[in-house]
């Protein structure tokens, strides 16, 4: 049942680019963020209806064009226990929609305009939606850019207004593609590349998400900063380096809540294809909190063989973070980590713990058993890393607070997942995790439940 008018028209709009385009595929993938797609080779290529709204030339020389794309996404969720039962609601399942247009306006070689606007629904959850379920719709990109240097081999471009941000492995600065409601920021970037060096710098307002409809809020004030760096070297892998600045008038950890302003700094060394595979990620913070000093800590190891030549293709992989937490509240120190903005299921869908006061053991394997499906089974042990600090949400937020339990195991995850291409532009994805409560659980949560989450999620993209 669909929740606003806005949603009739954009549900109109992806059933006709289904029945129109769908026997027809282009050669380039969808990117994560839509805006990084290029369909400037589409020029001279012969027309079809599908071509066309991809790339509509708007003079004679088809310089200037523009080019339409969308999605719509439906999913089904049931978890059962939530938050290991603490809420007694049982069983909660609900269903959830997502709808997004956009158009990218090229003017020539440098100048261009990226607009997007995407609804965000919920139907059917017993204790209503929360900030990453539903935003009825908004603008979530609406940039101009502007090509001071446009050369093959080097470039330089600002961009000006509402965007989207992804970097790295989504562990500090995430899109948040998992949940329904996706993070955008406005501000200013700049963008500079040459041959195998990439530098972003970036001043940017985060913007509030709300449920209605064009009601979202920017902060008026600077939230995040940063530069971001990346350096491919050739046969070796990539290398990031990274500068990241927040402020927030009111941050929350089991330290208690004050204004924050923390600095991180870290580097990331990784690579991905056939045979060995690896990614490795260190960064430190610091800054003020309150009154007290910020001084946080994470490391990740995350290594693995993908058997090309092998039935199946599989990978196999082993993953281990160290993630620190608060030592004491009497130091003067505020040790534990902030994630930032991090993406929802960074340590598998719908995780119940979060990148904070956090060690953890976390073996996976993936397989393709098609060329159109994908598996992939993990185990996540998950410990405590201090013990004078709680257990924080996959956003980074306090859930519950530890200090008053001397025990350190939070519980396991098991978790399986499946992905079903059946092309380029439609896709199925189901997933089951199941959250063995550990002594600590036990130890805060009276008649603590062990929890369970499942999920289907249809996607059409164009």
């Amino acid at each position: 049942m669909l929740k606003s008018a806005p949603s009739i028209l954009f549900l109109k709009a992806f059933f006709i680019t289904v029945l129109l385009c769908s026997e027809t595929l282009s050669s380039q993938s969808f990117k994560l963020l839509r805006y990084d797609e290029n369909y400037e080779y589409l020029k001279d290529s012969t027309k079809s209806f599908y071509d066309k709204i991809k790339y509509l030339p708007l003079n004679e020389k088809k310089d200037i064009y523009l080019s339409l794309g969308g999605e719509a996404r439906y999913e089904y969720v049931d978890f059962n226990n939530e938050d290991w039962g603490r809420l007694n609601i049982g069983h909660n399942d609900f269903f959830l929609q997502r709808y997004d247009l956009h158009a990218d306006w090229h003017f020539g070689k440098n100048f261009r305009i990226f607009s997007q606007i995407r609804s965000a629904l919920q139907n059917g959850r017993k204790n209503g939606s929360r900030g990453i379920d539903e935003d009825q719709l908004s603008i979530q990109n609406l940039f101009l850019d502007v090509g001071l240097v446009n050369k093959d081999d080097q470039k330089l471009i600002v961009r000006l207004g509402r965007q989207e941000l992804d970097y790295g492995s989504g562990r500090l600065i995430s899109v948040r593609e998992g949940p329904n409601a996706r993070l955008s920021f406005t501000g200013a970037k700049i963008m500079y590349s040459y041959k195998n060096v990439s530098v972003d710098a970036f001043a940017m307002m985060a913007d509030s998400v709300k449920t209605g409809v064009f009601d979202n809020t920017i902060s008026k004030q600077l939230n995040l900063w940063g530069l971001y760096s990346k350096i491919i070297i050739p046969e070796a892998g990539n290398l990031d380096l990274y500068y990241l600045g927040i402020r927030r008038d009111e941050s929350v950890f089991e330290a208690g809540t004050a204004r924050e302003k923390r600095h991180t700094v870290g580097g990331r060394l990784w690579k991905y294809g056939g045979g060995f595979i690896y990614n490795l990620e260190a960064a430190y913070q610091f800054g003020r909190f309150g009154n007290e000093k910020i001084s946080a800590w994470t490391g990740s190891v995350d290594i693995g063989y993908l058997f090309e030549n092998f039935i199946f293709r599989p990978s196999i992989n082993l993953r281990n973070d160290y993630i620190s937490g608060d030592h004491s509240k009497n130091d003067g120190k505020l040790n534990t980590f902030n994630p930032l903005y991090p993406k929802g299921g960074y340590f598998g869908f719908s995780p119940q713990v979060g990148a904070v006061n956090l060690i953890d053991i976390h073996p996976y394997i993936t397989l393709d058993l098609t060329s159109q499906l994908k598996m992939q089974m993990d185990v996540v042990f998950n410990w405590r890393y201090s013990l004078n600090d709680g257990v924080y949400r996959p956003s980074g937020a306090l859930n519950r607070p530890g200090s008053s339990s001397d025990k350190r195991y939070i519980g396991t995850a098991y978790l399986t997942s499946f992905t079903y291409n059946f092309n380029k532009h439609f896709s199925l994805v189901s997933g089951l995790q199941y959250f063995h409560k550990g002594s600590f659980i036990e130890d805060i949560i009276q008649d603590a439940k062990s929890g369970v989450f499942w999920n289907i999620r249809l996607g059409f993209k164009f």
